[in-house]
């Protein structure tokens, strides 16, 4: 799932960008308002976080820009502004949460994975084809009545195809799902995830469509 973060500090947007690269999630990282007003009209987001002291534009400008766009990008204010009319004002605009800094980084998660259910956006607490279930808190996966742990970029390849059963995912696809704008794209990334998932799930648990891409199949 790719995740636009809106933060000006330094520290604050390096110290969330590897926790949300961690729990397999991929990442553009911009630090000014009218960059992100930008990138959301290049790019689909699945969420977006945003601090509310940017430069060029406030986030409160860059939250009614998306709501004027009429885009459904859910929307989480993470801010060191705490009165009470601040996050008031904040959630009437159209933010879907409210964060005070300093904030616990599993809490952030937490919250990201609540409105991404709401939205159906494949943070369902379980994600299954009826074969294989994927746990998005935990990075488990189930199949064949064995378990095991998914790395974070594992996850995000899988969680991708799990999304979509039996829709064919290319290359690119897999790769959006996996990188950030600013990380370089690894030759053959994609073959040796799928090859590291086979050997822990079974050579049945992802399919290759020759010249096309990866699926999984549809929910028995």
């Amino acid at each position: 799932m790719r995740i636009l973060l809106v933060e000006d500090d330094q520290m604050v947007g390096a110290a969330v960008t590897q926790a949300l690269k961690d729990a397999a999630y991929a990442v553009d990282w911009v630090k000014d308002g009218q960059t992100a007003i930008e990138a959301a009209r290049a790019e689909t987001y699945d969420l977006t976080l945003l601090d509310l002291g940017l430069p060029s534009r406030d986030g409160t400008e860059v939250l009614r820009a998306f709501r004027t766009m009429n885009r459904q990008l859910p929307v989480i204010i993470v801010t060191a502004r705490d009165a009470i009319d601040d996050r008031i004002h904040g959630l009437d605009l159209g933010a879907d949460d409210y964060l005070v800094k300093p904030f616990e980084i599993r809490e952030l998660l937490a919250r990201m994975r609540a409105i991404l259910r709401r939205q159906g956006s494949g943070n369902a607490a379980i994600l299954s084809n009826g074969t294989i279930s994927l746990d998005p808190a935990t990075h488990e996966v189930a199949h064949g009545g064995g378990a095991a742990r998914l790395t974070a970029r594992e996850f995000a390849l899988l969680q991708a195809l799990m999304l979509r059963p039996g829709t064919i995912l290319s290359r690119v696809d897999l790769e959006r799902h996996i990188y950030g704008w600013n990380e370089e794209v690894e030759s053959n990334a994609v073959e040796f995830l799928i090859h590291a998932i086979r050997k822990k799930l079974g050579a049945s648990s992802i399919r290759n469509v020759r010249g096309v891409g990866w699926m999984v199949d549809r929910s028995c």
